[in-house]
């Protein structure tokens, strides 16, 4: 559900029971050029995001009823799934709070009383952070590629826009979903295969920065991706192979051992390649060959 914001400026959500709190924290963002909207509670602060997009949530852990970290929680699971940073606010000091703050999906721990000019620069930063990527989103949706993330845990954690509704649109076997991203999580990449979820695969490509499970989702071929490439290029099978694990990121030294080449090899087979594919460069192969195995759909 797309939600609208009422600000050209980045708009900061306060959730605190205290009124105090509230207001000086509020006062402060104002003062630095943000619009804020607040809520008393985690249920208020659910109904909020439901309505606008905060750019940032400042979050007290400890509320009445539902606490910051069920709150927070429950605006990064589906189906709000917002990307907004959530920063804890509290006086809990425990390395054990810290940690559940994290875990529930903050970003980031401040200590009350609150240090303003602390906070503002670490709102600055995250909300610079948060930005770029829902550019590096947007731009995985602009290009054609259909990418989804999943946490350590197997929870979905975010996606392409493509991906996201394409995926939610299809029936989902979670008990064989959940076995596969185990398995991906404890098997090298040489050793995995795609998912078949309907007329849909889920393809392993690594880990994030974050530690996120990153999956390519695409619709199922009636070939394999190495005769994708032969029919495209021409290229013998071995060179197909070569140019697939180019593909995922790997090196010479990767590739031989997958292979089981020997460098020298892998360099003669590459020299083919880019003769073939009409480049002169590893960069230039992977690119064009990814563009051509999930680029267009």
């Amino acid at each position: 559900m797309k939600r609208s914001n009422p600000s050209a400026q980045n708009l900061a959500l306060v959730v605190d029971d205290q009124p105090e709190t509230l207001s000086m924290v509020s006062a402060a963002l104002e003062e630095n050029g943000m619009s804020v909207i607040v809520a008393r509670d985690g249920q208020t602060a659910i109904d909020l995001v439901e309505r606008v997009q905060p750019d940032v949530i400042l979050m007290d852990a400890l509320m009445p009823q539902m606490d910051g970290f069920e709150t927070c929680m429950r605006l990064k699971a589906a189906p709000l799934s917002i990307a907004a940073p959530i920063i804890f606010m509290t006086g809990l000091t425990e390395a054990d709070d810290v940690v559940r703050g994290l875990k529930a999906g903050g970003v980031d721990y401040v200590t009350k009383p609150v240090v303003v000019d602390e906070l503002i620069a670490r709102l600055g930063i995250h909300i610079a952070n948060s930005k770029l990527l829902q550019s590096a989103r947007d731009a995985l949706d602009r290009s054609g590629r259909s990418i989804l993330a999943f946490t350590m845990d197997g929870d979905l954690s975010w996606g392409s826009d493509h991906a996201l509704e394409t995926f939610e649109m299809n029936t989902v076997d979670n008990a064989a979903l959940q076995q596969w991203l185990t398995t991906c999580r404890r098997k090298p990449l040489s050793q995995l295969t795609p998912l078949a979820m309907n007329e849909f695969e889920l393809t392993y490509v690594g880990q994030s920065a974050s530690r996120e499970l990153l999956v390519k989702f695409n619709r199922r071929r009636t070939i394999t991706n190495e005769q994708f490439l032969i029919a495209q290029w021409s290229l013998t099978l071995r060179e197909a192979e070569v140019l697939y694990w180019l593909t995922l990121g790997k090196t010479n030294r990767d590739i031989s051992t997958i292979l089981d080449l020997s460098p020298r090899t892998v360099n003669k087979h590459l020299e083919q390649i880019f003769q073939k594919m009409g480049v002169d460069n590893r960069t230039s192969a992977a690119v064009a060959a990814d563009r051509v195995l999930h680029g267009t759909e």
